[in-house]
């Protein structure tokens, strides 16, 4: 499977997750992260607008780096590849989901949140995993110490779900960490307001912030 997004990702170190209210903010959303200098985003199918507003980001806005989240079923699957999502990511392990996933060409990463999630997902041939609800679940600590029996694999994660600007050190600082993936960069009150310089400015800060982290 082709994995050049995912490296792309852990390159940019910070991963913006949408719910986006409407399409037609596809394209000032996407323009206010690459201002802030983060050319990634996952918008996620809690929205009927989603699959929209990836087919514009795609077809406009090449330089985004563009992936569906919340990819719950097979049908989602193709929804986010006829969209010309490049990776796909879920808050849980379906089987049917991953096969899908990588019989599109999809780079995909399933949430997990337990050893045993852990152990499915490897088994499927996944080594990079998405942990929610990260804070919730535990924080860096849980996901350290479930991961632990695994690392020979050389598994990596992309925890979301309660990840912000004060606590994304906590995570980057641990090397089993690809990206972090948080809501705080373009919530969707501030999508319906409009409010591009305000995405534009934590998304310049969430990028410095990184920068920062790794050294």
């Amino acid at each position: 499977m082709n994995v050049a997004p995912f490296d792309r990702a852990a390159r940019i170190g910070v991963v913006p997750v949408i719910a986006i209210p409407s399409a037609d903010y596809a394209e000032p959303l996407a323009d206010a992260l690459l201002e802030g200098g983060l050319p990634i985003a996952e918008i996620t199918f809690r929205t009927e607008a989603a699959a929209e507003a990836m087919a514009r980001v795609s077809e406009t806005r090449p330089d985004l780096l563009m992936g569906a989240g919340t990819v719950l079923s097979v049908d989602a699957v193709s929804s986010a590849v006829a969209a010309g999502a490049t990776f796909g990511l879920a808050p849980g392990f379906d089987p049917e989901v991953v096969a899908a996933a990588d019989a599109a060409g999809l780079p995909f990463a399933p949430g997990i949140m337990t050893p045993s999630d852990i152990s499915l997902a490897t088994a499927r041939g996944c080594r990079l995993m998405k942990f929610f609800p990260a804070m919730a679940a535990g924080g860096p600590d849980m996901l350290k110490n479930i991961s632990a029996p695994f690392l020979h694999l050389g598994l990596t994660f992309i925890p979301t779900g309660g990840v912000t600007q004060d606590n994304m050190h906590e995570w980057l600082s641990l090397p089993i960490i690809a990206a972090v993936g948080g809501t705080w960069i373009a919530k969707p009150a501030d999508i319906e307001a409009g409010d591009w310089a305000g995405i534009t400015a934590r998304a310049r800060h969430a990028v410095e912030r990184v920068d920062e982290i790794r050294g």
